[in-house]
This record gives C-alpha cells, sequence and structure tokens, in this order.
C-alpha cells in the first residue's frame, strides 16, 4: 500500500505551513503530497486565506527534490484549460516530472460567489470538466511542430502550437475521482491512471470501483492498469489521551471519527482498520492532515503504520 500526505490549505495555512509539512513527508518517505484547490474555508475564519494550488505547488517543487506533487482535486471551473495545461505542464517541469494531476467538476458553489468565478450546473460542469480533458491531453500530446484544435459546445481551440509540453510523457498522471455511477467512471476509463475516493464508507468502496473497471473494460483498457486510491481523515496517537487532543485540534469527536475514518486510534488499531479496505481493493491512501502545525503527528504514522503496511 502507498501513503500520501493530502491538506487542506483553505481551512487556514500559509505557503510556509504548507512547504514545513511538505517538506516533512518527503523526508519520511511518504509518496506525495497533494493539496485541495479551494478558494474559501469551509468552517473557522480561514486565516490568513487561500493560497492558489497551482501557485503552491510551483513553490514547493523548487524546495522539494523526490516527492510527487498534486491536487486533490484541481476544479475545472477555476480555470480555462488553455493555461491551466500551461500551469501544470510548468510545475511539471519546475519538479522534474514529479506532477500528479488530479482534476474534477468543482462543487462549492459559495467559493465561487466569493471570488467571482461563475457556477454553471451540475449538468454543465461535468461537460466543461469532459471538454478540458479531451483539450489538456490533446494540449500535452500534440507533437511538438504541430498544432492542436478543437471544437466543443463550451471551449474551442484554434491552432494551438500546444507548448510547453510536460516532463512526464505523454502526460502527468491524471486523477479522476467521485461517487457518480455513470459519467464519472466513464471519464475514468478514458482519462484516468488513476481513480480516487474521497472518505467512502466500506460498503461503497467495492461497488464504486467495479464500476470503474467495467467502465475500463468497455473501452478496451485493463482494469489493473490504474490504481485505486481513497482519501480519509487521520487522527492517529500512541493512547487515548494523545488520540482525543489530536481529535480536538481539528473540532472533532473521536468517536464521531470512528465512524467515518479508518485511519483513527493507535497504530496497531490503524493497521486492523485497514484491512477491510485493501480487501475491498484500495491500493493507495491519501491521509487527510488537518493539523498542519502537528508534524510529530505524520511522522508517527509513518514509523508506526506506514512500516507495517509498506
Amino acid at each position: 500500500m502507498d501513503f500520501r500526505v493530502f491538506v487542506e490549505p483553505q481551512q487556514g495555512a500559509s505557503y510556509h505551513d504548507q512547504l514545513a509539512i511538505a517538506q516533512a513527508a518527503e523526508s519520511l518517505r511518504y509518496s506525495a503530497f497533494f493539496r485541495s484547490d479551494h478558494y474559501l474555508a469551509m468552517s473557522g475564519d480561514g486565516l490568513p486565506g487561500p493560497t492558489d494550488s497551482w501557485v503552491t505547488l510551483a513553490g514547493i517543487a523548487r524546495e522539494t527534490s523526490s516527492i510527487r506533487l498534486g491536487t486533490l482535486v484541481t476544479s475545472a471551473t477555476f480555470r480555462h484549460p488553455g493555461p491551466l495545461a500551461i500551469s501544470v505542464a510548468q510545475v511539471d517541469a519546475m519538479s522534474a516530472g514529479r506532477v500528479d494531476f488530479g482534476i474534477g467538476a468543482g462543487w462549492f458553489e459559495a467559493e465561487h460567489l466569493a471570488y467571482a468565478i461563475p457556477f454553471p450546473s451540475l449538468g454543465e460542469r461535468f461537460e466543461r470538466l469532459g471538454e478540458q480533458l479531451e483539450i489538456l491531453t490533446g494540449l500535452w500530446t500534440t507533437p511538438a511542430g504541430e498544432t492542436f484544435s478543437y471544437a466543443g459546445t463550451h471551449y474551442t481551440v484554434n491552432d494551438s502550437p500546444a507548448l510547453p509540453k510536460p516532463v512526464q510523457r505523454p502526460h502527468p498522471p491524471i486523477i479522476i475521482g467521485g461517487g457518480g455511477a455513470k459519467r464519472t467512471p466513464a471519464l475514468a476509463a478514458r482519462f484516468a491512471a488513476e481513480f480516487n475516493l474521497a472518505f467512502p464508507a466500506l460498503d461503497f468502496v467495492e461497488p464504486q470501483y467495479g464500476r470503474v473497471r467495467a467502465a475500463l473494460e468497455k473501452v478496451g483498457r485493463n482494469p489493473d492498469e490504474i490504481v485505486y486510491s481513497a482519501a480519509f481523515v487521520v487522527c492517529a496517537g500512541r493512547d487515548d489521551a494523545e488520540i482525543r487532543r489530536r481529535a480536538a485540534a481539528i473540532s472533532r469527536e473521536v468517536d464521531e471519527l470512528r465512524g467515518n475514518t479508518p485511519l483513527v486510534g493507535t497504530p496497531a488499531e490503524i493497521v486492523d482498520r485497514l484491512g477491510p479496505y485493501l480487501e475491498a481493493g484500495v491500493q493507495r491512501v491519501y491521509l487527510q492532515v488537518l493539523d498542519l502545525s502537528d508534524l510529530d503527528h505524520i511522522e508517527l504514522f509513518a514509523n508506526e503504520v506506514v512500516r507495517q503496511l509498506v
């Protein structure tokens, strides 16, 4: 099993807060540092305010050397596909090919309203996501010296030089996720190198992965060629007191966490709780770290949990 660190900076984190945890994750040999792509806190005051995901990852790319970097997930509503293709390719170059690119349709209406971003209907958001994936992959894979054009319902590209190219070829691994029964698995089957579930209940994991596997088979891809992942909030401790302290630090109750995530408890308890998720097909776990100041938390998890499962 592969473990990655995932943070939610919109809840309140500076660039330097994120850099500190990314560098700690790298030194502890987590495979990746990921961040959300949000502009508005879901609770609290969010101070000092949001940071842009791709600006932040560009900076972290230059201050790390081996850990992979990515978004869980970039919102397709936030950026036009052409500039987004340039940003991701540039960060891929700045990191020497360490970007994993998660992208989704966008869902949080309040942040769109707060920052003057149009928020179309769910159906249109999915249409735009599909077109963005067509354009992004088209721009990245067009041979150098040739041009790329695309005519869609929402986006049109005319004779683009399709530059710059990302370091990774044909392009950075694409992560798609979600609980939709039809459109999401279909998009994953066409474009994804990884399929992710965010905070899933155990009884949902295997059926949703099954839908994705069936969609992959339908388009002629081997269902085993992509990675199946899940994200869970983490609240680990050496004893009950430490677990309670960490739960309180993120304004959560231990009993509530025990009902919603396998990554709560002592290291031995977490290893046991992860077992059924492994059996259900989870191959990669994203630790949602909500207290970015507690670097001992991810060190404990790396030393006492990860070493037992990798």
